[in-house]
């Protein structure tokens, strides 16, 4: 009898767990307790990637191809009670759609707030509101890499986004798989973590000759008196950029 108690006991706990894990991970709003990279060195990360999967809460289908970054180090900053190590990403990218495959530009700068865990990065531009936090997940930073952000506002829900990045165009599926496999339980949905695509990322040439409402060129001259209003993955402004990816 005594043992019956103890197992009804010992189930009981068990499914009120469970009950109380499927209600956190329910919760839109906050950021869910990530585990960030041990013994992460951070000089190693830095250079060139491309990016090739990428999932963002916010959407459910991918609007970009060729999107590549660049990290670097930047200047550290000093106070009288902190030493502050900054992180810029620079990266561009493509909308799919985009007839004339215009190459935009974004960016984006952290900082490390505690020295202990410098593989955890936090939006470091006041411009931005609420919380941005960084996490490389894990890296082997000689051929992938993989990024996870998380950004909290009040009263809107989270929004979620990772990258799997390579120091090559491809990857092989294996790493894929082994990258793919630490997101669920961050409450990323495998089923909108989209391959992104690196080929054909020359942008279009136009003839400066054509008057500038024939074809093409005409989309060009429009874009040009009013500048886009769509947003990178990043939510910063888009700029137009010629630099080529090496």
């Amino acid at each position: 009898m005594t043992k019956k108690i103890v197992f009804f006991i010992f189930a009981l706990s068990i499914v009120c767990a469970h009950g109380f894990l499927r209600k956190y991970r329910e919760d839109k709003t906050k950021c869910p307790m990530v585990k960030a990279m041990r013994n992460f060195e951070l000089k190693e990360l830095l250079g060139q990637w491309y990016v090739i999967q990428y999932y963002a809460s916010s959407e459910e289908d991918l609007s970009y191809k060729c999107m590549r970054a660049e990290f670097t180090e930047d200047d550290s900053i000093s106070s009288a009670f902190k030493h502050m190590i900054q992180i810029t990403m620079n990266f561009t990218y493509i909308f799919i759609n985009d007839p004339l495959n215009e190459i935009l530009l974004g960016n984006i700068t952290w900082q490390v707030p505690d020295h202990a865990t410098p593989a955890h990065w936090v939006h470091a531009e006041d411009t931005y509101e609420g919380i941005y936090n960084t996490y490389v997940l894990d890296t082997d930073y000689t051929s992938w890499t993989l990024l996870m952000h998380c950004a909290e506002k009040e009263k809107e829900p989270r929004y979620l986004s990772a990258f799997i990045m390579s120091r090559n165009a491809t990857i092989g599926n294996n790493v894929v798989s082994y990258l793919r496999d630490k997101l669920p339980k961050y409450d990323i949905d495998l089923n909108f973590m989209f391959e992104m695509s690196q080929n054909e990322c020359e942008q279009t040439q136009l003839d400066k000759n054509l008057p500038p409402l024939v074809g093409l060129a005409e989309e060009a001259y429009q874009r040009k008196k009013s500048p886009s209003k769509r947003r990178h993955p990043m939510k910063r402004i888009h700029k137009n950029t010629s630099k080529e990816f090496v």
